[in-house]
């Protein structure tokens, strides 16, 4: 999993805009959005990359970004 720290996301808006941006890349990836910590966690076979460029793509700054490795 890939958690990205995402800069200017708001509303349910902004929620679809990053989820579609991201399965345009990955349509089976699954994709967690916390606005309120302006998160967003990726579980997909995609490059790190390459989703943080489909966010930026969509709008968005990306702050930073981490692989979370499932114990």
């Amino acid at each position: 999993m890939i958690e990205f720290q995402v800069e200017g996301m708001s509303c349910q808006h902004c929620v679809g805009a990053v989820t579609k941006a991201i399965r345009t890349l990955d349509a089976s990836a699954h994709v967690d959005v916390d606005l309120d910590a302006a998160r967003v966690r990726v579980q997909s076979q995609e490059k790190a990359e390459r989703l943080s460029a489909a966010i930026a793509e969509a709008g968005y700054t990306v702050q930073s970004s981490r692989t979370i490795v499932d114990a």
